[in-house]
C-alpha cells in the first residue's frame, strides 16, 4: 500500500476496491475537500467512464473524510462506519466521470445532530466545470456495528 492510500485509510473505513478517494485535501468542522483519480482500470469504468451515479458515493466518502477529521479532532478516535440514508435533488450534468479525469469532490455540512443524523450540500467538479450536485442524508451511530448485527436479526425466527 503506498503513503496515499495509508493516508486516506487514517480518514475514512472504506478499503480496498471500494475505497474510492484518492486524496483528502482539506476537512474542518463545516466542510471536506477530496479527490478523486478516475483509473483507466477502476471498478466502475464502463466505456471510458464512471456512470454518474457513482458520485453519490464520492460524495458519500468525502462526507465520510469530514467525520473521521472531526473524531480525531474531538479525541482522535480513527474513521468510523457512517450509513449513507439518501440524497435529495442529485443532478449530473454528465452521464459520465472520464477515464484519466481528477474530481474534486466537496462536502458542507448544512445540518448534524448530537443523534448522528446529518445533511450536507455537495459537489463534483473537475477544473472549474460542475459535473453534480446532491443533498446527502447520512448517519454515524455509535456503534455502527452493533446496529447491522440487530437489523440483521430483526424478523428472524
Amino acid at each position: 500500500m503506498g503513503r496515499a492510500a495509508a493516508d486516506i485509510d487514517n480518514w475514512i473505513p472504506q478499503r480496498g476496491a471500494m475505497r474510492l478517494l484518492d486524496r483528502v485535501l482539506e476537512a474542518d468542522d463545516e466542510h471536506a475537500v477530496a479527490e478523486v483519480d478516475i483509473a483507466e482500470d477502476g471498478l466502475f469504468l464502463r466505456d471510458g467512464a464512471v456512470p454518474a451515479w457513482i458520485g453519490i458515493e464520492y460524495m458519500a466518502q468525502t462526507i465520510s473524510a469530514w467525520a473521521g477529521g472531526r473524531g480525531r479532532r474531538a479525541g482522535g478516535r480513527g474513521p468510523r462506519i457512517g450509513l449513507l440514508l439518501g440524497s435529495r435533488r442529485y443532478t449530473a450534468h454528465c452521464s459520465g466521470f472520464p477515464a484519466g479525469a481528477t474530481l474534486r469532490v466537496e462536502a458542507r455540512c448544512e445540518l448534524y445532530g448530537d443523534n448522528g443524523l446529518g445533511m450536507f450540500d455537495c459537489t463534483i467538479r473537475q477544473g472549474g466545470t460542475l459535473l453534480a450536485s446532491a443533498k446527502v442524508s447520512v448517519f454515524e451511530p455509535d456503534d455502527a456495528m452493533a446496529l447491522l448485527k440487530s437489523q440483521a436479526t430483526v424478523g428472524t425466527p
